[in-house]
């Protein structure tokens, strides 16, 4: 079992010498700024919505484009002889038709054409601000399983100094052999938790990569430089000021109000369709008619007496309650996830104060003090290593609330879509 736990822990030394090490050839140093920069620069999901918004533009181009006038033509093959056109024989008709849309259909088409463009870039923002909030959110994560890789990197490091010190008592006699393994078994510990973080770093940094669309694998450390105490006592608007900045700001909620507008133009042309089109356009005919040259007019016009587009004129007009309907839900659902974010936010400000940062110092203080009384066996090993323990989880948890309160402040900025606490 010993020589089990021996392997392992050197094992497990080996590779997270070597993860360090590579992790300190191919690191990238970013700011939110910068990560934000490259994203814009390079996503491809954005680079195809906006692909969306031009072929919606160009759709706008298409409604307002007359229809193309029919040329119709008859002549005559055979009449005895094949082809035969002279002066006492043979017979040619020309028919020019030009289509005329009536009740403005046209223009009606492209007031849709424009809507459809307009919620196509409200939807573009809509992906642009998730993304964006993703980005900064896995910033945020890379960073906090860094801070909470260095605590167990150091720990392990002090620990590691304790082992090989504690081996050459052991060798001399001084110790047990059970109080020299359990120490081993502490690293050992400490090591497997360190291995842990990192997993959980793999697919956080695996998404960064995407969202950059880095074409390399290189350790994406984040440089936050948000002022944390600033945060612990930031002021914020009053709900309504919130909730009224979200509703104006947010693309979600501008698309199901552009979607109501589109009903609304969509109940328009849906009438302008129950009106009839003209077909309009000269015709010319030769020695088919009461004389041997007819030049004519031809107009035609579609009597509506059984489709007046009834069943369309009512879906648009139930697609309009729908949509205003679903714009009152949108409203309501971006109120409360105000209010929920800002009740988050400020919870999260009375979790964290000044007297944690103070605690926190004093606590690594104390856990070098209890390094230095181990090694001078004023305290045993078992008070020792519970100790660590409670640092170990401590340290830890002080860690999440600090980074929970500066998750919770960047959600207040992407629920209002506005840099309401500024995160970099």
């Amino acid at each position: 079992m010993r020589r089990k736990l021996l392997t392992i822990a050197v094992c497990l030394t080996v590779f997270l010498h070597t993860a360090s090490a590579q992790a300190q050839r191919d690191t990238l140093r970013l700011s939110i700024p910068e990560a934000e920069k490259i994203f814009l620069q390079h996503n491809l999901q954005l680079l195809a919505a906006q692909y969306n918004i031009d072929a919606n533009k160009a759709l706008i181009q298409q409604a307002k484009l007359w229809d193309n006038p029919i040329l119709v033509t008859d002549q005559n093959i055979y009449d005895g002889e094949f082809f035969r056109h002279n002066s006492e024989y043979g017979q040619v008709f020309v028919q020019v038709q030009q289509l005329i849309k009536t009740a403005g259909k046209r223009s009606k088409l492209a007031q849709l054409a424009t809507d459809n463009t307009a919620i196509a870039t409200a939807q573009f923002d809509d992906v642009l601000r998730s993304l964006r909030f993703t980005l900064r959110n896995d910033m945020i994560e890379a960073a906090h399983l860094g801070n909470i890789s260095k605590l167990f990197q150091d720990e392990i490091a002090e620990v590691g100094k304790l082992v090989e010190g504690m081996d050459q008592v052991y060798h001399l006699g001084n110790i047990s052999l059970k109080d020299n393994m359990r120490l081993k078994a502490l690293l050992f510990s400490l090591q497997n938790d360190l291995i842990n973080i990192r997993s959980q770093l793999i697919p956080v940094q695996a998404e960064i990569r995407l969202l950059l669309q880095t074409q390399d694998s290189s350790y994406i450390q984040p440089q936050l430089s948000t002022n944390y105490s600033q945060l612990i006592n930031a002021g914020i608007p009053a709900l309504d000021s919130l909730v009224a900045d979200a509703l104006r700001n947010r693309p979600d909620e501008r698309i199901a109000a552009l979607n109501k507008d589109l009903q609304v133009h969509n109940l328009s042309y849906q009438k302008a369709l129950a009106k009839p089109d003209l077909t309009v356009g000269p015709e010319y005919d030769q020695r088919n008619s009461y004389v041997p040259n007819y030049v004519g007019l031809t107009v035609s016009l579609p009597l509506n007496l059984f489709n007046r587009n009834q069943g369309n004129i009512r879906a648009a007009q139930s697609n309009i309650q729908v949509s205003q309907t679903q714009l009152l839900q949108e409203n309501d659902r971006i109120s409360n996830e105000v209010k929920a974010t800002m009740d988050k936010f400020r919870f999260m400000q009375t979790v964290n104060n000044k007297d944690q940062a103070a605690f926190t110092a004093q606590y690594d203080t104390l856990f070098q003090n209890m390094l230095k009384s181990y090694q001078a066996r004023q305290i045993n090993l078992l008070d020792f290593t519970d100790f660590l323990d409670a640092y170990k989880e401590t340290r830890i948890k002080l860690t999440e609330q600090q980074i929970n309160l500066m998750k919770a402040a960047d959600e207040l900025n992407f629920v209002t879509n506005d840099n309401i606490l500024p995160i970099q």
